[in-house]
């Protein structure tokens, strides 16, 4: 009754993963980046050297990144809006840097896992904007085939979207210690927020991590407020990359892209060569509330969220430096962003014409076992309760 799991298209405007990779390996077009001293700060570690060579063309993707994922973003607002998104939906506006920054530094064997708000990392590993979308409005062309929602979407090296708070940390140090079971010189950056910093099962996770020097990049995205309080209300101490103790930790400016990509691909090079784990500390900022049933203007001002976008914005600031270096005009900014404003219209279009799961019983059994080593019964929640795979049934059913 399970079926095989569909390998789907990349259906997207740029290029993939891979592609852009190897787009950014193959250019001998350098340019010199030079980051502001205030890009990072170290814990019992040396800071990333703020000046380093990357091609244009990585510059122009990284750009081309954030305003899709953006675009995504802006869409799933309306969705929601519209009734079309149920549930919980924590969008991802302001934070694109992150994302973005971090998939330009590893490759598709190292592992992401975060938290429930990971539209982003889902389209940067892999999902087309349709794919994350139809999750959204629970679409059999979802991610997850629309039966898991907003906090539930998996990619190919992305291991969620978690809906429980914290609860990814643990995860992520299992899969940092899968990369060193395997000798793989890969690493696992696991993301969490300042919200979840204080759960007991990241302090249990650090512990374990330094314990077996594990290639696991404890990954905190500072966006300076929680459900409704600001960090300081809720955190005793909010250097949250000191919070490793025994692990060295660096701070990186969260809004500028060019200081995530560098800090990502030194925390990377770091845990992949043995030095063990890392505590890294994105500061940045949501522009948006906690969640869609938050307005995030309660417990802040709106001239503290209009200074952020007016200031810091991570594209904006991209778009000047593409500028300066002679990388894109102007004009072909504009291009670029109606492109991307095309795709994503394109994608949310697709998405709604889609069908929801079938309203049939065998579909809730699909993708529990790999095809061909499921068991004959799955047993329900009581044990005379189970689902016949053979006949499509159940057996022995009591009420």
């Amino acid at each position: 009754m399970l079926r095989a799991s569909v390998a789907r298209p990349l259906t997207r405007a740029f290029p993939t993963a891979m592609a852009r990779r190897t787009m950014a390996s193959s250019s001998s077009d350098l340019v010199t980046i030079e980051l502001p001293a205030s890009s990072f700060e170290g814990y019992n570690i040396d800071v990333p050297e703020l000046s380093f060579e990357t091609e244009k063309s990585t510059l122009l993707q990284m750009y081309k990144d954030m305003i899709i994922v953006r675009r995504m973003e802006m869409a799933a607002d309306a969705l929601y809006k519209a009734k079309k998104i149920r549930g919980f939906c924590h969008l991802s506006i302001g934070q694109e840097a992150v994302a973005v920054g971090i998939e330009g530094a590893i490759n598709n064997k190292d592992t992401v896992i975060t938290s429930y708000r990971c539209h982003g990392f889902a389209y940067m590993r892999g999902c087309s904007v349709k794919e994350v979308l139809g999750e959204l409005m629970g679409k059999r062309n979802g991610a997850s085939y629309g039966k898991g929602g907003s906090m539930h979407i998996f990619a190919p090296g992305f291991y969620g979207g978690n809906g429980i708070v914290g609860a990814q940390v643990p995860l992520g140090a299992g899969l940092a210690f899968a990369h060193k079971y395997r000798g793989e010189k890969n690493a696992c950056f696991t993301l969490y927020g300042d919200g979840a910093s204080n759960q007991g099962q990241v302090f249990e996770s650090y512990n374990m991590a330094k314990l077996w020097d594990l290639p696991c990049i404890f990954a905190c995205e500072n966006n300076k407020y929680g459900m409704g309080t600001a960090a300081s209300r809720s955190s005793a101490m909010v250097e949250y990359y000191k919070r490793g103790q025994y692990i060295p930790g660096l701070k990186v400016n969260g809004m500028d892209i060019l200081a995530c990509y560098q800090a990502s691909k030194f925390a990377k090079d770091w845990c992949a060569n043995g030095n063990g784990p890392l505590v890294l500390e994105y500061e940045t900022y949501r522009y948006g509330g906690h969640s869609m049933s938050d307005p995030g203007t309660t417990y802040r001002t709106r001239e503290e969220v209009q200074h952020m976008r007016s200031r810091n914005d991570p594209i904006a600031g991209l778009k000047a430096v593409l500028i300066d270096l002679d990388i894109a005009s102007e004009e072909e900014i504009k291009s670029y962003d109606k492109a991307a404003r095309k795709y994503v219209d394109e994608q949310v279009a697709e998405a709604e014409a889609d069908a929801p799961p079938e309203a049939k019983m065998d579909i809730l059994f699909e993708d529990v076992y790999v095809p061909g080593s499921e068991v004959r019964e799955l047993r329900g929640r009581i044990s005379d309760d189970s689902w016949n795979f053979e006949t499509g049934t159940f057996t022995n059913r009591v009420y």
